[in-house]
């Protein structure tokens, strides 16, 4: 292993931003960007089986969703970044990726997914939507790699220590990019812990509590990072007018989805009126598709406890067999 890690290498090494493969250059922060979409669509596949919607979607939705992404991404960037611009949208080795940008193209790629495979935009978005949070966790540690996202210089020595702080050259900094990484972990616990037991209608309401999450974290961090990594084109703070958007529509998003939820069904969460759990159908991108027998399966699980708590019927005896 030594040997094959040498620099001298001709076929595989290291370099400070990565590692090589023969004459083809592979930077640790693709890697862990890679990584990170990986965990997630892995995460949400778990996700969808367990509320009863079929776990093959996620390919469809990977083959689609992550290129867009990437592209939403790039344009994000060239396009709000002054150094950049437009032209630089295919200089893939420089031009950079906005997390915002990715947002916007991974998640409109994935309403047009489901319109036209006919799955219910909604409940299939409370299962991918909040394993973004774990990508993006993963993913700031590219930022590490590469050097950059990080905050106001750190003077004082004693506080001059990983992870509060990075060494960016021969200066300390607030390291902005594991702060950020380590809300984002706290983020998709929760609301994944929360997507894996709660079932109530109306569907939509983990995603839009991604956007007030991951919208309020990037709109209190953005202004204290450092000014080269903030993209400011024409003078407007353009990731923190997006961070500030992003919450203010998860907002108003849960609340109109409770609002229509409870004209339906006389209930905010839930029903009154008819069945309270907004998973009952299984949902699949397949015509007549039906669910595997499993344990993870949340609607299957409960139906398979009931019916073993439920004590077995008497036998009947037949009329004739009945003595007096």
């Amino acid at each position: 292993m030594a040997n094959l890690l040498a620099s001298g290498n001709p076929w595989f090494g290291v370099y400070d931003q990565g590692i090589y493969v023969f004459t083809v250059r592979v930077q640790y922060y693709a890697i862990v960007i890679v990584a990170g979409m990986i965990l997630a669509a892995t995460l949400s596949a778990l996700l969808m089986k367990r509320r009863n919607m079929d776990p093959n979607f996620i390919f469809t939705l990977f083959v689609f969703c992550i290129p867009t992404a990437i592209v939403g991404a790039r344009l994000f960037s060239c396009l709000t970044d002054p150094a950049l611009g437009i032209k630089a949208l295919f200089r893939f080795p420089w031009a950079g990726l906005s997390i915002t940008g990715g947002v916007i193209g991974g998640v409109t790629a994935g309403l047009v997914v489901c319109l036209v495979c006919k799955v219910n935009f909604l409940r299939a978005a409370d299962c991918v939507v909040p394993t973004i949070l774990v990508a993006q966790a993963l993913g700031r540690w590219g930022n590490f790699f590469n050097g950059e996202v990080y905050g106001a210089v750190v003077t004082d020595p004693s506080m001059q220590w990983f992870p509060f702080a990075v060494q960016i050259g021969a200066e300390w900094h607030y390291a902005f990019f594991f702060y950020e990484s380590v809300i984002n972990l706290i983020g998709f616990a929760a609301l994944y812990t929360l997507a894996w037991h709660f079932d109530r209608k109306p569907n939509g309401i983990l995603m839009c509590a991604y956007f007030v999450w991951y919208g309020t974290v990037r709109a209190i961090m953005e202004p204290f990072r450092d000014p080269e990594f903030i993209l400011s084109g024409g003078g407007v703070m353009w990731s923190e007018l997006f961070a500030i958007l992003m919450a203010g529509l998860g907002v108003v998003g849960i609340l109109v989805l409770m609002i229509l939820n409870f004209k339906k069904e006389r209930a905010f969460l839930g029903s009154k009126t008819g069945d309270p759990c907004g998973i009952t159908a299984y949902l699949s991108q397949e015509k007549n598709a039906t669910p595997k027998p499993s344990k993870i399966n949340m609607i299957r699980s409960e139906a398979n406890e009931t019916s073993e708590t439920e004590p077995p019927e008497a036998p009947q005896m037949p009329d004739d067999e009945v003595k007096p």
